[in-house]
């Protein structure tokens, strides 16, 4: 009995002593509350790589979901792939179309052949559009004859759609704002030698009566840069540079941006919009409307009022004249 007695405390002595033998193992460490290495760290030191491997992807999965909860983002699997594609997405796509806006104001229209390809009313034009002025140089540099010869607006039998500068002959003309050359062309009963340039900021602007361009079609320039030099070509009554602003193809008065005393813009951005920019819309329709007889030798007032069915009086008060007015063969009178 004694033998036996002595084999159960044997046999209980080395299932304690194996206990503790397997409470000493590293995996059983790594239960206790003193470590602090976590379940996923336990697992990957104790199953197969395949296995390694899926837990991995499914904790990042379940990581991936509660951020997007959180911050309100896709949930993806790649977070630098995401970070590259929100960077292009909203930050230099975003940008980039707010810098140059004559890209979304004109798309892919571009042609060298005409001033106003795009056939646009003014009806159709945006209300309103922001126009960027920083960065303006005026057009004429180092002139002692930079005074306005003739304002934009009405004159005696047409409509003048720019500003008129006084200059000497071979003067700088340079670019009023950074952009490309669309346009480099000569007519000889209008605008003579003269130079069209398409902003950034969405603006054309146009230089004529030069004696010599000095840029290229397609040439990218600096606001500042020489294009030309001033002239008197074209239709033209002395030396001068004819300088337009227009917006997708009209022209409106470039006195709304440019302080002509000071040479420089009013502010750093205009607010372009069509009732005010394009007010003078009501007198253009007006000289659309005008009619004018060129006068031939013999004939008289009576005989143009009564060919055109007006009045002597109101041919008078339509030219500034008075019945006694001697009219010579080859002037022009207005009927309507």
């Amino acid at each position: 009995m004694i033998m036996r007695g002595q084999k159960i405390v044997l046999i209980t002595m080395a299932m304690v002593f194996s206990l503790f033998i397997v409470a000493q193992t590293p995996t059983s460490r790594a239960m206790s509350k003193k470590d602090t290495t976590t379940v996923a760290n336990i697992y990957v030191t104790t199953k197969s790589d395949d296995n390694k491997d899926n837990l991995i992807a499914s904790l990042s999965e379940k990581n991936d979901k509660q951020i997007a909860k959180t911050a309100q983002i896709p949930p993806t699997t790649n977070h630098k792939k995401f970070l590259e594609e929100s960077s292009d997405e909203f930050g230099e796509d975003v940008d980039a179309d707010f810098e140059v806006p004559s890209d979304e104001l004109y798309g892919f229209s571009w042609t060298s052949e005409y001033l106003n390809p795009y056939k646009i009313k003014i009806d159709d034009l945006p209300d309103s559009t922001w126009i960027d002025c920083t960065g303006f140089v005026f057009p004429v540099a180092k002139s002692t004859e930079k005074k306005i010869t003739s304002d934009f607006g009405a004159r005696r039998r047409r409509y003048h759609y720019g500003t008129d500068i006084g200059l000497k002959v071979g003067d700088t003309i340079v670019a009023a704002f950074d952009g490309t050359v669309r346009i480099v062309d000569y007519e000889a009963r209008g605008y003579g030698h003269y130079i069209v340039i398409r902003h950034k900021n969405g603006l054309e602007s146009l230089y004529a009566h030069l004696s010599k361009p000095l840029v290229t079609v397609n040439q990218e320039v600096a606001a500042g840069e020489l294009i030309g030099l001033g002239g008197n070509t074209g239709r033209s009554t002395g030396p001068h540079l004819h300088f337009e602003f227009r917006f997708l193809g009209n022209a409106f008065n470039t006195n709304k941006i440019v302080d002509y005393a000071s040479e420089k813009c009013f502010a750093d951005s205009y607010c372009l919009t069509k009732a005010e920019t394009f007010r003078h819309k009501s007198d253009v329709e007006k000289f659309k409307q005008m009619r004018y007889h060129r006068v031939r030798q013999g004939e008289t007032l009576s005989h143009i009022a009564k060919r055109y069915g007006t009045t002597v009086n109101k041919l008078c008060k339509l030219n500034h004249i008075s019945r006694t007015t001697i009219i010579r063969s080859g002037r022009s009178i207005r009927y309507r």
